[in-house]
């Protein structure tokens, strides 16, 4: 077994002793707070009632003797009792900051439920407020409440007017006033900047926050938007404050109004002056370098007119333009030039050719169109052969031969040999005759009506034709009306000479089909 050291065994003992007796305090005191109920955080507002309650959860075996609230302004400053009761007496409110507004509710209160109540708190009220139990045999117990006073702050932006310039100046401030808690402010704009916060002491134990954006200001940042944002425990949304920078500068001066085109003899003409400047100017000036002005040049405000150019505007005209914070010069040179020349006539000539030239290109098309449609009908009337005759045979027979006797029986005893008969589809059958071209001849004994060919002076008549054809006609016209004298015999006009012939090839022509139909072998049929 191992020995130890009589000197160093006292020592752990007692060592052990403490940590224990510590570890035992703790662990009751822990046990006890847990056993006070109290609200962990109260709010309220200057001017309302606020109860901070108090209970003790479970006072079974534990004999309540005293109920003291204290009150602890800082962590580093002793409590103040502030309300005292004690079982079987009447409470007790000792000298305090809240003495004539603090009480016991109900009162006399019951020991196991002490709750109290403050009227008319004010800012300076917040902390923290302690309800303590003497119990026996545990000891003291407590529980701890935060009074938190809130102060609604009155919160304002405003820019401020800079000069631009080269070092960084504050160019807006926003400011909550007498809040509590203190507020938190943010800035919102396309300026190039940046912004710092501070907090000061306002009235009745409130706070002030302070904020200031700065920058560099240039005549470009004048009139841009910059917006303070302030958020606060009391506002349900935080509150937003627009505003625009205000960023004074001598004018900027611009000529405009010259296009590099005044010639000689040019009229009313004008030069502007523009001036952007904050404030705004006070003072526009037109000058001239050589000192007087021309006399054909009116000046009006910042406009400088023109009336008629000449040498005399060949010249260098300056704008200067004032305002509060300074005086700024802009001068523009004029060129005059030589007067365009007159257009030449050749150009002029050139444009009228073109011109005919167009328009007799427009007949030309016009005539070609007229043409071309007279063509096309022309053609029509030629491929038709006259739309309207269609050439039809009338027979009794089923079938003929090619001298036109019957091919056989059966047919009724019809005229095989009937007339053929050539008409026009739009005129009567009754009507045929030499009126329509139609001539009465007779085929092998029987009396046939055949179509004659149009005479040279009906085709003239159509307009049809063009002219070497109207010339063939007109010779064979005159050949057909010509009558040839026969001593001794009839006189025979060559149209019935040609008849006869016509008869004979007719004849000659014909062959008979299987069907009993009779055609001609050169005919051309619709």
């Amino acid at each position: 077994m191992a020995r130890h050291d009589s000197r160093i065994w006292p020592e752990c003992t007692k060592m052990i002793g403490l940590l224990c007796l510590v570890s035992s305090i703790l662990l009751q005191h822990g046990a006890s707070g847990q056993r006070v109920k109290v609200d962990q955080e109260v709010t309220s507002y200057p001017g309302q009632t606020v109860n901070l309650r108090c209970a003790f959860a479970d006072p079974t075996g534990v004999q309540l003797s005293m109920v003291t609230w204290m009150y602890v302004p800082e962590p580093t400053q002793e409590p103040v009792n502030i309300a005292v009761f004690l079982p079987g007496n009447e409470p007790s409110y000792p000298n305090s900051p809240v003495k004539g507004r603090v009480s016991f509710v109900p009162s006399p209160p019951k020991v196991d439920s002490p709750s109290i109540q403050i009227t008319d708190v004010r800012m300076t009220d917040e902390g923290k407020y302690a309800c303590e139990f003497a119990t026996y045999p545990g000891g003291n117990v407590r529980g701890t409440t935060q009074l938190v006073m809130l102060a609604k702050p009155e919160n304002s932006a405003s820019p401020v007017t800079v000069v631009a310039g080269t070092k960084p100046v504050t160019v807006a401030s926003c400011k909550s006033a007498n809040g509590q808690p203190a507020a938190e402010i943010s800035w919102v704009t396309t300026a190039n900047g940046n912004y710092t916060t501070k907090q000061q002491p306002g009235t009745d134990n409130t706070l002030t926050v302070i904020s200031e954006y700065i920058m560099v200001p240039t005549p470009d940042d004048n009139g841009k938007e910059i917006t303070c944002v302030v958020s606060h425990r009391t506002l349900v949304k935080p509150e937003s404050f627009r505003m625009n920078l205000a960023v004074q500068f001598a004018p900027q001066v611009t000529i405009e109004g010259y296009d590099n085109n005044w010639y000689m003899g040019r009229t009313n003409v004008e030069l502007t002056c523009k001036a952007n400047a904050n404030p705004p100017p006070t003072t526009v000036q037109w000058k001239s370098t050589t000192g007087e002005f021309p006399s054909t040049v009116q000046v009006s405000e910042n406009v400088l007119k023109v009336q008629n150019v000449d040498e005399s505007v060949n010249t260098t005209f300056v704008c200067e333009v004032n305002n509060q914070i300074g005086t700024t010069k802009e001068q523009f040179g004029i060129l005059v030039r030589e007067p365009p020349k007159n257009p030449s006539n050749a150009g002029v000539v050139a444009g009228a050719v073109i011109g005919s030239l167009l328009a007799l290109l427009l007949v030309a098309a016009l005539i070609a169109v007229l043409v071309t449609r007279r063509r096309r009908q022309q053609q029509g009337y030629r491929a038709n052969g006259g739309s309207d005759m269609k050439t039809r045979i009338f027979g009794g027979g089923k079938k003929a031969s090619k001298n036109g006797t019957n091919g056989g029986a059966g047919n009724g005893g019809g005229n095989n040999n009937g007339p053929i008969y050539v008409y026009s589809e739009s005129s009567p059958i009754q009507a045929l005759g030499e009126k329509n071209n139609h001539q009465l001849i007779t085929m092998g004994g029987h009396p046939e009506v055949v179509s004659t060919t149009p005479t040279a002076q009906d085709i003239l008549l159509s307009n049809e034709l063009d002219d070497a054809e109207k010339r063939k006609f007109d010779e064979l016209d005159e050949a057909e009306n010509y009558d040839h004298y026969n001593p001794g015999g009839p006189i025979h006009s060559l149209r019935s000479m040609r008849d006869q012939e016509m008869i004979g090839e007719y004849d000659d022509d014909m062959e008979s089909q299987r069907d009993g139909s009779v055609i001609s072998r050169t005919a051309v049929y619709v």
